[in-house]
């Protein structure tokens, strides 16, 4: 009785932990979102599998078409200022409800305009599909109802995740046994998509009240123009840099729906499930340590650098530890999961799985860009990155079909996550960096290169 947690770790790291504060926060925040996100991955992959299965190729190519148009229009929604309030909560705590006001009437003016514009989108691509419409205006009305997750921004600023965690991952699994007995009962379409917006009002809900609980009522934000203003001159590069990373995430399933049909993008997407459900490792990580690594900036440079490489070494050893096994098990994988009508999908798999290492390395540099305050420059590098991925998806789409997308797709990751980093004299540092951690004992052959 009265043993925590750590009385089960190891002596040399209970020893670490008991004499370093900021470690152990870091540790148990981080532990709070990989709970999540595991709890995530486990039951999402499971019930995931199971709605696509029920759904066929056809229906869960629809549904990923409709999801992909409305994530190309997620960054107007959040306005790219995610993590620029968590800097400003970090750097400036008493303005708290001035910040969070202002962020959530931002968001939400974001959002509405995003459904709007999702509507419209659908309403052109496809004239006369009254379906087509509703399902999506449901869909892109979610963005709206996660305007109350600024509250999670400051949980994030403070390290104390628990409090979300336990509110978004008790909506997740209501919400999953729902639709276990939509499967079940042979429900159509229309009522998994309003199961998943219910979800996201259950979270945000959530969310909302444990911050109302245990930090103020929401009542006391104080929306400010002033703020506004300064928040978008620092995020709008984050704008259009979120509309270029979900342009080359999204885009191929866009246009390989417009030139394959939705069956091609059913096999596309099924791979995409298992490809891109590992990327809440990065994002557990980076989320927990960027808080530390801004202020060790402006504390101690050399050891502000070194822990930015560590981060890319980590999340290199991960993603390869994901990428290879998935490579060669890619096709019995497929079938266990979602079946023989799914089989196409293995190859597929087996390429954009490569994606994920320079997704990690992303990642990993986001709290760099932050601290350097160069966010223009991750804006150049996606924007890069969605070019690179529309022509190679021109070319390579229409006579490959998935295949070309998921070739497409890893190129332009590993162009926009690395190799354009070597262009730019100020982030050719981090180049090398993940150079060093992208090659096997990259430390010391590149030691012995320097020494000649």
């Amino acid at each position: 009785m009265g043993q925590t947690w750590t009385a089960y770790l190891p002596s040399f790291l209970r020893k670490r932990l008991e004499t370093s504060p900021l470690l152990r926060t870091l540790v148990g925040n981080t532990s709070w979102l990989f709970a999540d996100r595991m709890l995530r991955m486990g039951i999402g992959l499971v019930v995931g599998v199971w709605v696509s299965r029920y759904l066929g190729p056809e229906q869960f190519g629809l549904y990923s078409y409709l999801v992909a148009i409305v994530a190309l229009l997620a960054p107007l929604a959040t306005l790219g200022l995610d993590n620029i309030v968590v800097r400003e909560l970090v750097a400036a705590p008493s303005a708290t409800r001035r910040i969070l006001g202002t962020a959530f009437a931002l968001r939400m003016l974001g959002s509405t305009v995003a459904l709007l514009l999702a509507v419209l989108a659908i309403s052109a691509l496809h004239p006369g599909q009254a379906s087509e419409v509703g399902l999506i205006a449901i869909i892109a009305a979610g963005p709206i109802v996660q305007a109350f997750d600024v509250t999670d921004l400051w949980f994030q600023a403070q390290t104390r995740a628990r409090y979300t965690v336990i509110a978004k991952s008790t909506a997740f699994l209501a919400l999953s046994l729902l639709k276990v007995l939509l499967i079940l009962s042979a429900a159509p379409l229309v009522a998994f998509v309003w199961a998943t917006f219910t979800e996201l009002i259950l979270g945000a809900l959530g969310s909302a009240i444990a911050f109302w609980r245990h930090v103020m009522p929401l009542t006391r934000w104080q929306p400010d123009w002033r703020m506004a203003q300064r928040l978008l001159r620092s995020g709008w590069p984050l704008i259009f840099s979120g509309i270029a990373i979900v342009i080359y995430m999204k885009i191929d399933i866009v246009m390989l729906t417009q030139m394959h049909g939705a069956g091609a993008t059913g096999l596309y997407a099924a791979a995409l499930r298992v490809s891109e459900v590992w990327y809440f490792i990065p994002v557990a990580i980076i989320t927990s340590v960027t808080p530390s690594i801004i202020a060790m900036k402006h504390e101690d440079e050399a050891v502000y650098m070194r822990r930015i490489e560590k981060l890319f070494v980590l999340m290199c050893r991960i993603s390869l530890a994901v990428a290879l096994p998935i490579t060669l098990l890619a096709a019995p994988l497929i079938g266990l999961l979602f079946g023989p009508t799914y089989l196409g999908a293995a190859p597929i798999l087996a390429i954009h799985i490569w994606s994920a290492v320079f997704v990690f390395l992303g990642v990993a540099q986001s709290p760099w860009d932050l601290a350097e305050d160069y966010t223009r420059w991750f804006l150049v590098r996606t924007v890069c990155g969605a070019v690179i991925n529309i022509i190679l998806n021109l070319l390579l789409i229409p006579p490959q079909g998935a295949v070309g997308a998921a070739i497409s797709t890893a190129v332009a990751q590993a162009c926009a996550a690395w190799l354009l980093n070597g262009v730019n004299p100020r982030s050719r540092p981090i180049f090398l960096m993940q150079t060093r951690a992208l090659i096997p004992f990259g430390d010391r052959l590149f030691r012995r290169v320097v020494r000649g």
